[in-house]
């Protein structure tokens, strides 16, 4: 094997997409993202709880690795504000936040969620984060933008209280020491928003976030050296060696199994917002995506991120669409953004030590804002009522709970949402609306000119799955059907939309076949899929139902089934419901 065929196989097809074009390409890319990834590598690690140097050290070697081994050539992966907040929220009731320990953790957590991800990828498991439903992932989103506010806003009014994980406390110190405001670090944190969305509003190409932290930075630089008339701010200061070193975490081994069922939410977390971005992306750049392959690529990133000084990464829309819109072409331009931070950091790490906190929580508001995502929030309101209480319930309890238990209660919430929806199967009663020789059937209830029901025979249309949590209903609604006052006592099914069966659904058909010759009346099927006759037919229901009740098309099923019904009723009745009924009163008699 060559070579450029084992690069191929081990990195993906896009290896032989490099060319002298690809690569001017994905340069011009990665030098804007990496100029784009360094005001954001220091406000995520600040809203982690970690020093900025591990901000700065994860937007690099994870970048690299995610890059080369996921399935995106556009996708690019780092620190990001919702895995920075949730390790915080996570981490903070177990170390004081900044320390020693609570690094060791935050680097041990990396690790487990990095293995996760291989084994959830290399299993080909990742359908596990669809369970993470868009509105659960709406109102975390939207939760962890209001507590990235809340965090914010102790940097970006100066006060010097500790940090809180949890949203009402840090409102309650800081509501404390209001007192306490620093007008500096207002008036820097008010410059740095200020500055960039003015800069935003005139060329969204603008690297506006590092604009602003400039302006920010240069208004600190001023009122320390100056003064001013203002107090003094405080400042990132020297930042140490940003460069990946093999570190192995030491934690405590009695605190390992609650790490791993936190990095096990954390995971979900991760996986869920890595793949809707991967699926974005590729929706605007047109490319296939292996997801499995994405997720692997993703868990390997984490697994040397957390061996070499660095914290939990995933794909970074804030990376990823900039990326794609400079024109990247291929995985190159990840690499290329990767080593650009690192010669940026190596250039300019005296300038990094004079950013003042404040500016860096200006940054970290104006992402807060955006994740609120409101227009996305009216449009679910439009759509589903029932869905965006999830998505309420979901931020609320990221508010008021533990991040990971906020994600299960969300997903838990959408799952029971699905099963309440499939719980109940629509049964619609058929028939028509006009005498033409083409009538089509309609569903009765939305039609109210439509003509009478036959007495003798009801049509119903069933659609969904008669499993056994849907088996109750399913089995009351046909019950009440049977029972009702001059009920028809035959009864046709048209089961094409009937998707799934199991040996509960089977049960249900088993009585109401009983039920139906019980009463003199009998049971047929229009159009059941293959799978459903399967079941039956493993079930004996097929042998005792006879296959001559079995229809693949209506008129076959009419023409076969009106001849069966009761002659003296027939005789007498008004409503002439089918064709067949044009026959004299003699041919419909059961011979």
């Amino acid at each position: 094997m060559t070579a450029h065929a084992l690069a191929v196989r081990l990195f993906g097809p896009w290896v032989a997409r490099v060319s002298r074009e690809t690569l001017k390409a994905d340069l011009a890319a990665g030098l804007l993202g990496a100029v784009l990834v360094l005001p954001q590598a220091i406000a995520f690690a600040a809203l982690a709880g970690l020093p900025p140097q591990m901000g700065l050290a994860t937007a690099m070697l994870p970048c690299i690795v995610a890059a080369l081994f996921g399935s995106s050539w556009q996708v690019m992966s780092g620190p990001t504000n919702a895995n920075s907040l949730a390790l915080f929220a996570m981490l903070a009731p177990l170390a004081v936040v900044g320390s020693a320990g609570y690094i060791e953790l935050a680097l041990a957590m990396t690790v487990l969620v990095g293995l996760m991800q291989t084994l959830i990828g290399a299993l080909r498991l990742g359908a596990v984060a669809n369970f993470i439903s868009p509105s659960a992932l709406l109102g975390f989103t939207s939760g962890a933008a209001v507590l990235i506010g809340v965090h914010a806003l102790r940097d970006a009014l100066g006060i010097d209280a500790a940090p809180v994980a949890n949203a009402a406390g840090a409102l309650q110190a800081m509501v404390q020491q209001a007192q306490l405001t620093r007008p500096s670090a207002v008036l820097v944190a008010a410059l740095t928003v200020g500055v960039a969305l003015v800069v935003r509003r005139i060329d969204a190409r603008w690297p506006a976030m590092l604009l602003g932290l400039a302006a920010g930075t240069g208004a600190a630089v001023l009122i320390n050296a100056h003064g001013l008339g203002l107090t003094p701010l405080r400042q990132v200061g020297a930042i140490p060696s940003p460069w990946p070193l093999p570190h192995l975490p030491l934690v405590d081994l009695r605190a390992v199994p609650e790490l791993l069922g936190l990095a096990f939410a954390l995971t979900i977390v991760a996986l869920a917002q890595s793949i809707a971005i991967v699926k974005a992306i590729a929706a605007r750049s047109g490319q296939r995506i292996d997801t499995h392959r994405e997720i692997v690529g993703q868990g390997l990133s984490n697994l040397v991120g957390g061996l070499s000084s660095s914290y939990i990464s995933c794909g970074s829309m804030n990376r990823s669409l900039p990326n794609l819109q400079a024109g990247a072409r291929t995985p190159l331009a990840a690499v290329f953004s990767a080593l650009g931070l690192a010669l940026l950091v190596l250039v300019s790490a005296p300038l990094l030590a004079l950013i003042p906190l404040a500016a860096v929580s200006g940054l970290l508001l104006l992402v807060a804002t955006s994740l609120l995502d409101l227009p996305r929030w009216r449009h679910l309101q439009r759509l589903s009522r029932s869905e965006s209480m999830i998505a309420f319930a979901t931020l609320a309890a990221t508010l008021l709970l533990r991040l990971d238990v906020a994600i299960l209660f969300g997903s838990l919430l959408s799952l029971g949402a699905y099963l309440q929806r499939t719980a109940h199967p629509a049964m619609r009663t058929m028939g028509f609306d006009s005498t033409a020789p083409e009538r089509p059937f309609v569903v009765l209830d939305a039609h109210p000119q439509a003509l009478p029901e036959c007495p003798q025979l009801k049509l119903l249309r069933m659609e969904g799955s008669v499993y056994f949590g849907a088996a109750q209903h399913v089995s009351d609604t046909l019950h009440a059907l049977r029972e009702a006052p001059l009920a028809p006592r035959h009864l046709l099914v048209m089961t094409k939309s009937m998707n799934f069966l199991d040996p509960a659904g089977a049960q249900v058909w088993d009585e109401e076949l009983h039920a139906r010759r019980a009463a003199g009346g009998d049971l047929y099927f229009h159009r059941p899929r293959p799978q459903v006759l399967e079941l039956w037919q493993r079930a004996g229901f097929l042998d005792a139902l006879g296959r001559d009740h079995v229809f693949a098309d209506k008129r076959s099923a009419l023409a076969t089934i009106v001849p069966r019904l009761d002659g003296a009723i027939c005789a007498g009745c008004t409503v002439r419901l089918f064709a067949e009924c044009t026959q004299q009163p003699g041919a419909w008699r059961t011979a």
